[in-house]
This record gives structure tokens, C-alpha cells and sequence, in this order.
């Protein structure tokens, strides 16, 4: 093979091979594959859960490579928790138990997608060192892994291993995100470096089994969605279900868990209804940060269980990013983290005045410089340059675009499962007056994350300016329903007003504006679309009150700058929508020169 077919690369490597093989085949054969087979699938869906790939399964054995060791490690973790759940359901004599090892190392891949080398050599020992049911990891890994990930090692000496000329350091884990093994140190987890949360089962107070299967689906759900969101570290099921029919103090559970947040909640049956109640808890102090209630008609349970999920999910996205924000803005900004640098970022990014994106540039910046490969404050960066052209703040907003496309393409490049990535991306594109890659990237966005409400109202922006307002005016509702505690939810008013404004409809229009309006947010966006909308239903002392409320906030307010702000690049992209605001805004008493 030539030298053109193979590259070297670091890389993470999990190797992994079932405890006992021989003697489970000699006994069921055909149960043996079958189970093997089932297990291998198990391995096959989190080792792509965790942007890994499975590059060889001969006989027993399983060899992944990941790009991170962390990642990894987190992986064969959650392998391990799901197989040994798996396990219950078998015979104690006919169950499968994995060893696993991983290293960090140099390794060749060929054009075939087949890796050698040392550090798959290693990676293999490692595996042989293992408990049945057990990870053994190098201490390359366990350089990289400490104190990033709910777990504990117990370091078990520098094992010399077969052709292999310098001894290993060698790491058990001794104990994953489980009650049961959390238990045996005193010590508490440390927390994950990004926000951590663990769903207990839901408590059934109907008395009815067949809410049973309706609680424990809805925990379930919301384990597997929140799992899909990047800046959230969710601890396994399996953990979490083992306080199932226990009243376990929540400081205990965060604990013995390793995590920042615990979500638990009821299901309540009376009649042809079912009541839903959830809170989530600050484990470090026992508070509550949010709680809510939900009454539907029961008609279908897995319609409902998926409807519930989707608002539980984005309610957590909204509740967990307000507390994360405001404890970073309370902390001392020299003991920021790049986590807590991001997050006090956002804090800013969504106050909208001309010095508050200015901070948070800064703060994203220096969430970069302590991390280059955190994706979310890269993809946070071209949100805050989208809105100062936008917003008209930028003196060279040609530049400041070209700078935000720079960020958002940037963060796809970190990290192309991160749906803020893609919705940072589609903003930048829409405008730039591309509206079919807009449109593209935001369902991208929304494909990753459903519940992400920023991503829906941005779908729906870049199809009221690509003429669409039907269609805009669906994903406005889908946000608002998911996130009315949004920090962009005048926005999302907004954008379903201005969709309306443009099918005629100027009632509702000067509704939704006056809706948008009420959100100390806001911007003056919403009086322009109230002003041109009571305009043109000819209440002009309203719309004159409403366009010196614009000019209040925005004395320097131009429609035609207002126009090229949203579409700098194109501004004839935006010339649907130009007839009917200078109609309205003529009709308020604005002066508008020809030339605008």
C-alpha cells in the first residue's frame, strides 16, 4: 500500500471484546450471535452519539476511534451502564460483559478506514486489563478525562503489557454516574465543565399501570432529547432509575451523581385529563429555579408523551441558560472559566444596545482564548456581529458581516452537531439576502435540536423576508409555544407581526407588535411595524403616537437604512416588504425622501 492510502493521526481509541466468549458459544451458539449482535448495535449507537466511529468488529471485539478522549471515555461509560441494564434481562449465566480499554495515541488509518499501530496496541492491552463489565484507560487519557466527566479512577500501577517497550500507566474506573457505585467513595463527583442535569423517574399518582408506562416514557424522552443538546451533560437512565419508587433528598442525588441540576416531576390521571407537574432543583442548594404545571386531554399517550417532551425540553434549554447566565454575571469576572466567559456573554448579547454587544464580543472572545475548541461561543460571536448589522450599529457593515460568516462557519468546523452553530449560520445568511441557504441551515438547526425556539424564529425570519409568511408565521407560533420565557420572545412577536403585516392582516400585525412591545427588550423594530400597520387601518393618531415612540428610542431612525441594515449585501431582496412600509410610514406622518 502506498504512502498517498494511509495518514497518521491522534486519536482515541476504544477497544473492546466480550468476557467469557468461548464458553457463552459453547453453551447457546445461536443466543450467544444473537445477544452479541443486539450488544454491538448498543455499541454502534453511542460511539456515533459521541462523534466516534466504529472501524472494525472482528469476532468479539468492538474498535472505535474518537477525535476527543474525553468523548470517549464518556462513551464506553454510557456502554457499559446500558449493557449492564440490558444484562438484568438475562440469565446471570447467559449475561455478556464488554472489557474495554482506551488509549490516546498515534495511530495509522487507512484508506479503508482500518487503524494500526502503537496506539491501538496499547488501547488493546488495556482492554485485557479491564473487569469484566469494567474500562481501563490509559494515563494519556486520564490526563485528558480528570475532573471533565462524572467519574472516578482508581490509578492501578504502570503495567508492563506485551510488546510494548515502556510501561503503561493505567487507570481503573471505579465508578460511573450510577447511585450504586457513586456511593462507595465519601467524595462528591465533581462537576462536569458545562451544565449537568439528572431526570429522575417521574412519580405516577394515578394509580393506574398504564401511567406507569406513561411516566416512565416521559423521564425516558427527555433523558434521549436533552442528550441531543451539545452544551448539556445528561447523566444515563440508568442511574437516574435507580431511585425509582425512593424520595431521595435532591442535594444527595446531585451528589452522588455528579451534576448541577435534578429534574423530577409527577403524572396525575382524572378522567379522559392528565395533570403534569415538573420541577427542576439546583442540587447544590435544594432550590427550585423553575416548576410548572401541564393539563391535557388524554386522546393519544405517545402524542401527548412527545408534545410534553418537546415543551419540557425547551422550557429546561431556557430555565437552565437564564440560571447559568445570571450566576456567571454574579461571579467576579477575573474567575470567569470559558464556560462562565460564554455564558456571561449572552447575558449581554440579548440586552441589544450598542455597548452590550460590544461586551459581549469581548466576553466570547475571551471564551475562545481559554478555549479554541468551544464551538458555542465561536457560533455566539457571529450572532453578536449578525446583530450589529442588524441593529445599525456597525460603521462597516459589509466588514462586520464578512466577519460574522467568518464565526458561524468557524463553529460548524468545531463542532457540526451544534444547532446554535447552524442557527448563527442561518441568520448570517438571511441577511445576506440568501435566503435557500438561510432556510437550509436553520432546518439543519432545528433537525438537531427540535425544541430550540431561536431556531424556529429564525426559520420564520428568513421566510417572511424570502416572501413566505404563511410559512413564517408556523415557526413564529412554534417558538412562542415553546419559549414564552425566551430571551428573544419580542422578537419572536415581532417576526409573526411582520408576517402579518405583509398578508394584509394589519390587526393582528398591530397585535403581535403591541405584544412585542410590552418586553423591555425590544428594540424600536416592533413601533416601526405597529406605526405602519395602524397607518394603513387609518388610525393615524395611533400610528403618529407609535412612530414618535421610534424615533424616541432611535432619533436617527431611516427606513432606508433600516432596509439595508437587514439585507446590506442585496437590498432589492427586501423590496417586497418596501411598498407596504412606506405606505404605512407616509400614512404616520413620517417624511421619507424619494431616495429612501
Amino acid at each position: 500500500m502506498s504512502e498517498s492510502e494511509q495518514i497518521r493521526k491522534l486519536a482515541a481509541i476504544l477497544a473492546a471484546d466480550v468476557a467469557g466468549y468461548s464458553r457463552l458459544m459453547g453453551q447457546d451458539e445461536n443466543g450467544t450471535v444473537r445477544t452479541l449482535t443486539a450488544y454491538r448495535e448498543v455499541f454502534i449507537e453511542h460511539v456515533a452519539q459521541h462523534r466516534g466511529q466504529v472501524v472494525d468488529t472482528a469476532g468479539d471485539s468492538v474498535l472505535a476511534t474518537f477525535d476527543s478522549p474525553v468523548e470517549a471515555v464518556d462513551c464506553a461509560a454510557k456502554i457499559q451502564a446500558d449493557l449492564n441494564e440490558r444484562n438484568r434481562d438475562l440469565a446471570e449465566d447467559r449475561r455478556m460483559h464488554f472489557r474495554i480499554g482506551i488509549n490516546l495515541g498515534d495511530v495509522i488509518v487507512r484508506n479503508d478506514n482500518t487503524v494500526y499501530g502503537d496506539g491501538v496496541n496499547i488501547a488493546a492491552r488495556l482492554e485485557s486489563l479491564a473487569q469484566p463489565g469494567g474500562i481501563t484507560v490509559s494515563g494519556t487519557v486520564f490526563d485528558h478525562v480528570e475532573n471533565k466527566l462524572p467519574v472516578a479512577f482508581e490509578f492501578t500501577g504502570e503495567q508492563q503489557t506485551k510488546n510494548i517497550a515502556k510501561p503503561v500507566r493505567a487507570y481503573r474506573v471505579v465508578s460511573a454516574t450510577g447511585p450504586e457505585t457513586s456511593r462507595a467513595s465519601d467524595k462528591p463527583l465533581s462537576l462536569p465543565d458545562k451544565p449537568s442535569i439528572a431526570v429522575l423517574p417521574f412519580d405516577n399518582l394515578s394509580g393506574d399501570i398504564d401511567q406507569e408506562y406513561f411516566a416512565d416514557g416521559i423521564a425516558e424522552d427527555l433523558i434521549t432529547a436533552l442528550s441531543r443538546i451539545r452544551w448539556m451533560f445528561v447523566t444515563a437512565r440508568n442511574s437516574t432509575f435507580a431511585y425509582k419508587g425512593k424520595s431521595p433528598d435532591v442535594r444527595q442525588v446531585g451528589k452522588e451523581l455528579g451534576v448541577r441540576y435534578v429534574m423530577e416531576g409527577s403524572v396525575r390521571k382524572g378522567g379522559n385529563r392528565v395533570r403534569i407537574n415538573a420541577q427542576l432543583i439546583d442540587a447544590a442548594t435544594g432550590n427550585h429555579v423553575w416548576a410548572q404545571r401541564y393539563d391535557r386531554e388524554l386522546v393519544d399517550l405517545f402524542d401527548l408523551q412527545d408534545e410534553i417532551t418537546e415543551t419540557l425540553v425547551a422550557a429546561l434549554q431556557t430555565e437552565v441558560g437564564e440560571f447559568e447566565r445570571e450566576r456567571a454575571h454574579r461571579k467576579r469576572p477575573e474567575n470567569l472559566d470559558a464556560w462562565e466567559s460564554y455564558q456571561r456573554g449572552l447575558w449581554y448579547l440579548w440586552r441589544f444596545k450598542v455597548e452590550d454587544l460590544t461586551e459581549a464580543c469581548r466576553l466570547f472572545q475571551r471564551a475562545i482564548d481559554q478555549d479554541s475548541n468551544f464551538a458555542q461561543p465561536v457560533a455566539a460571536m457571529g450572532s453578536a456581529l449578525y446583530n450589529q448589522v442588524t441593529l445599525s450599529y456597525a460603521e462597516s457593515p459589509r466588514e462586520t458581516l464578512e466577519q460574522a460568516l467568518q464565526f458561524a462557519n468557524k463553529a460548524i468546523a468545531l463542532d457540526d452537531k451544534e444547532a446554535m452553530a447552524h442557527f448563527a449560520l442561518g441568520r448570517v445568511y438571511t441577511v445576506r439576502g440568501e435566503y435557500d441557504a438561510a432556510i437550509a441551515e436553520l432546518r439543519i438547526a432545528i433537525d438537531l435540536n427540535p425544541s430550540l425556539a431561536l431556531a424556529h424564529y429564525g426559520l420564520g425570519l428568513a421566510l417572511v423576508q424570502s416572501g413566505q409568511p404563511n410559512e413564517a408565521i408556523s415557526e413564529c407560533n412554534t417558538a412562542i409555544r415553546l419559549s414564552l420565557r425566551d430571551p428573544l420572545i419580542w422578537a419572536f412577536f415581532m417576526v409573526r407581526a411582520l408576517a402579518r403585516l405583509f398578508l394584509q392582516d394589519y390587526e393582528a400585525a398591530a397585535e403581535d407588535a403591541r405584544r412585542s412591545i410590552r418586553y423591555p427588550a425590544a428594540t424600536y423594530q416592533p413601533y416601526l411595524i405597529l406605526a405602519t400597520a395602524l397607518a394603513l387601518l387609518d388610525r393615524r393618531e395611533e400610528a403618529k403616537i407609535a412612530l414618535d415612540k421610534l424615533l424616541e428610542i432611535k432619533p436617527d431612525f431611516s427606513l432606508g437604512a433600516a432596509l439595508a441594515a437587514n439585507s446590506p449585501l442585496n437590498p432589492s431582496a427586501l423590496s417586497p416588504q418596501l411598498k407596504t412600509l412606506l405606505d404605512g410610514l407616509r400614512n404616520a406622518g413620517l417624511d421619507i425622501p424619494d431616495k429612501d
